[in-house]
């Protein structure tokens, strides 16, 4: 291969599988592809294998990658996110001219992203941080794709990206252009906090038939494949079917062999610090990244279960299964609305604090196909969206608040029952307690403004004065007139 001809549309960095997926995806749509990994073992490998008889060049320096490439070069990184893209950045930097794009497909936290953006900037190299969702399968076949940062590499990347990328029914993309700085990789943030949450409904619908109703393996199969065709049509209701009929190889349910203690990446807990940062009140997510920490602490658990004893015993359900598998699922529905209607609430603060133009009906489209999260009702979300742009939450909108109505009483006899039989129904309930808050017109947090009062001064405002007026009240009789000021503790 002679330098003096660059013949490869992009360049790739890193050849775990998610980047070799990548590769060959981009192969059989067309596109030359020229590949580099530190352990450039890995390089011959995947020519001599997956990659054999395929247009991609390999490469075992840098230089050799970046003079395979056309100009404007686009290099995408698939290298584990931190310190790691960094130093590949300061690699390349050297390497290349102004116009060139880096894309960054790893899972970056959106801050590093934003800065990466910055200092790129300065040395007129076009950053962008893309999300990439769909794991194996989706980035062979077709992934979803959340790319943000200088736009002016969009019109090139675009071609390859919208290609290679899920699409829905109608044949559009799901990839679009997202936002300047790491507003990319905040959507994919936003959407791997949502999948936490989503497992975790599912985690306890499982727990309520298994524990709760006595259901065995089988019927409970049914019983996911049966809400896959309906309203809950989604990925992961799909293969929780799938899972819960896989039998060992002495015919018991694999799933009862598996350790239940949940890993996580860090993702999911990203999100919810984010909205801790944010003031958004991201409940069920939290309770979801919660209930994962709760599961690791598995020998301390099985502790307390002889020092504290089982939770009382399931009343017999004496044909009330059926009822409450109905109940059951209204309250995953239900409860999945206000999961996507706080991560909408997350991307509503982000482009408060950062100016960000994130466009919330096109966000829906690009989850509807190829990611994880990938669900029927996404399509609700985006039509939402589109009939009211200025939506103030998912919540309002008149499908999601009739569905919530419909649900509610089933959404209360699911948590009702989860309460008396002894089973956790964290992200289920914790949606409930969510919804009876925010439709309040009026909260008991008046008492907590007069307790802060009373022992630090903190003043208050009243119903009956405008807004922006504070009181201090000598609530003893001992105190002076002295305030704290009105900040916020």
């Amino acid at each position: 291969m002679s330098s003096h001809h660059p013949q490869a549309d992009i360049g790739l960095i890193g050849l775990a599988v998610m980047g070799q997926n990548l590769v060959l995806n981009m192969v059989d749509h067309g596109f030359r592809v020229a590949v580099y990994n530190r352990t450039t073992r890995k390089v011959d490998e995947f020519l001599q294998g997956p990659g054999q008889g395929r247009e991609i060049l390999g490469a075992h320096t840098l230089p050799e990658l970046v003079a395979a490439l056309r100009r404007p070069r686009k290099v995408m990184l698939m290298v584990k996110a931190g310190p790691p893209v960094d130093a590949m950045i300061q690699q390349l930097i050297p390497l290349l001219e102004p116009g060139d794009i880096i894309v960054d497909g790893g899972n970056s936290h959106y801050q590093d992203t934003t800065r990466r953006v910055h200092e790129l900037a300065d040395r007129e190299i076009l950053f962008v941080g893309a999300g990439i969702s769909g794991g194996e399968e989706g980035a062979r076949h077709g992934p979803s794709i959340m790319p943000g940062g200088r736009e002016e590499a969009w019109p090139h990347l675009r071609p390859i990206f919208q290609e290679i990328a899920a699409k829905v029914a109608d044949g559009t993309p799901c990839c679009d252009w997202l936002g300047p700085e790491g507003s990319g990789h905040f959507v994919k943030m936003v959407h791997n906090g949502i999948e936490y949450g989503d497992m975790q409904l599912i985690a306890e619908a499982y727990d309520l038939m298994a524990h709760g109703l006595g259901l065995g393996h089988d019927e409970m199969s049914d019983v996911f494949a049966e809400w896959n065709r309906g309203a809950l049509n989604s990925y992961l209701i799909q293969i929780t079917a799938e899972i819960l009929a896989f039998r060992d190889q002495d015919g018991q349910p694999l799933v009862e062999k598996i350790l239940d203690t949940a890993g996580q990446k860090g993702t999911g807990r990203w999100t919810v610090s984010t909205a801790l940062d944010m003031g958004t009140p991201l409940t069920l997510i939290a309770e979801a990244v919660f209930a994962r920490f709760l599961s690791a602490q598995w020998q301390e658990r099985q502790r307390a279960a002889r020092a504290l004893g089982p939770p009382p015993a399931p009343a017999p359900p004496d044909g009330q299964a059926q009822g409450l598998l109905q109940d059951l699922a209204q309250a995953l529905y239900a409860a999945k609305i206000v999961s996507y209607a706080q991560g909408y609430m997350l991307f509503r603060a982000a482009r408060e604090t950062f100016g960000w133009p994130l466009p919330y009906g096109t966000i829906a489209l690009l989850w509807r196909e190829g990611c994880i999260i990938r669900a029927a009702f996404l399509d609700r979300i985006k039509e939402a969206y589109d009939r009211d742009p200025d939506l103030d939450n998912l919540l309002l909108a008149p499908y999601f608040a009739a569905a919530v109505r419909q649900a509610e009483p089933s959404w209360r006899r699911v948590v009702a029952a989860g309460i008396q039989w002894g089973i956790p129904l964290p992200a289920l309930s914790s949606a409930l307690a969510f919804f009876d808050g925010y439709r309040r017109e009026r909260l008991p947090a008046n008492l907590i403004q007069a307790q802060r009062d009373y022992f630090g001064a903190h003043t208050y405002e009243r119903v009956d004065r405008p807004r922006g007026q504070f009181f201090h009240t000598d609530w003893t009789g001992r105190g002076g007139s002295a305030t704290a000021g009105t900040y916020t503790a």
